[in-house]
């Protein structure tokens, strides 16, 4: 049953405000609604964002969100010049090269967004 329906990702934020700008001027997101209670994006495919503020962002140590994208290193050029740090990892199951891991599934590059909400991109193989 819900495997032909459509998802969206829902983000905590500390401060809204922050969070919406954030978005903006990082990722180029501009909201499709707006409500006292958070923002909602799309992002080019039937996919939403909704980002809500609440006292609990940040505390997730987990990847949140990923999208998928056809140029790993060219998605990741155009953030980094918009600011975007990527997160090197090296330990057991997971090491980075210039921000990207590689496995079997492809290669994926993890990033925080103003919440502390840690946010990926991956390149499928």
């Amino acid at each position: 049953m819900l495997e032909t329906c459509v998802t969206y990702s829902v983000l905590p934020a500390s401060d809204l405000r922050r969070a919406t700008a954030w978005y903006r001027d990082k990722l180029e997101l501009e909201p499709e609604q707006t409500n006292e209670g958070g923002v909602l994006y799309g992002t080019g495919s039937d996919a939403k964002i909704y980002v809500y503020e609440t006292a609990n962002a940040g505390t997730a140590k987990n990847t949140s969100m990923c999208w998928l994208v056809d140029d790993i290193e060219a998605t990741m050029a155009h953030l980094r010049e918009r600011g975007v740090e990527f997160a090197d990892y090296d330990f057991p199951g997971l090491t980075t090269v210039n921000g990207i891991a590689t496995d079997e599934m492809g290669r994926s590059a993890w990033f925080q967004d103003s919440e502390g909400n840690y946010l990926c991109l991956t390149q499928p193989t």
